[in-house]
């Protein structure tokens, strides 16, 4: 929905964003990766009531910060061999293999092997090791999406795949459309299945709410655990819990 008003505040030393929009319920959020906080109201909620709603959420909104800020971060990528990355949870070292021939990527034992031209800069390693982590959540995506899609009684019009700074996953209700956040390919399996049924489940319940959990459990009994795991692993080296 669009935001008709949004400003800046502080209230209880905490500083957050306050948009006002048009729904019918208060949504409090803390955003990865520094503990930014984010409230979204009724465009008729009162000063007061959004001075109650963060108050009465004090302890949870310190915690969660305090989260973000005792969470493990991944080093700047360099793009050399030897470095770490991961693919479904699992850690591999990267290999850079100079090739004359068409760039590549291919998993090889606990090797991610990139072969690339000997002045390939480090943005067009990146590149190319974002458009493989693509290619395998489209692949996994391929196995999963008619099975959630036939469980839940939905089918999303489109789902897309993009790098997110705040969010695991989106779901545009009106539209049917699904994102889902291209680090996903780094995480368990478990995992992006989690977001995929969550997004999906979204389009039988919008808010969650205790009708959107009862939805969860029905479908992913242990789906608090594999977002628990979600969330306490390592974050995107750049600035960007679901």
């Amino acid at each position: 929905m669009d935001t008709t008003d949004s400003f800046e505040v502080t209230i209880a030393g905490i500083e957050l964003t306050v948009n006002r929009k048009a729904i019918n319920n208060i949504h409090l959020s803390v955003l990865p990766p520094n503990g930014a906080v984010r409230l979204s109201v009724p465009v008729a909620t009162s000063e007061q009531a959004i001075r109650l709603a963060v108050i009465n959420k004090l302890a949870w909104i310190k915690q969660q910060q305090a989260d973000f800020v005792g969470q493990c971060r991944q080093s700047i990528r360099e793009m050399v061999s030897g470095e770490s990355h991961y693919l479904w949870g699992q850690r591999y070292l990267l290999s850079i293999v100079e090739t004359t021939g068409k760039h590549y990527v291919e998993v090889k034992g606990k090797r991610i092997e990139l072969g690339v031209a000997s002045k390939t800069t480090t943005e067009n390693r990146l590149k190319l090791l974002n458009k493989f982590y693509r290619s395998e959540i489209k692949a996994t995506l391929s196995n999963l999406l008619a099975l959630w899609q036939e469980k839940l009684g939905v089918e999303a019009d489109a789902i897309g795949i993009k790098r997110m700074k705040t969010k695991w996953g989106s779901c545009n209700i009106a539209d049917k459309r699904i994102w889902l956040n291209l680090e996903l390919a780094k995480k368990p399996s478990e995992c992006f299945e989690f977001i995929l049924v969550h997004e999906l489940t979204h389009l039988l319940e919008r808010h969650h709410n205790d009708r959107f959990r009862a939805l969860m459990d029905e479908l992913l009994p242990d789906w608090r655990e594999r977002r628990r795991l979600l969330n306490s692993l390592p974050l995107a080296y750049e600035d960007w819990s679901y």
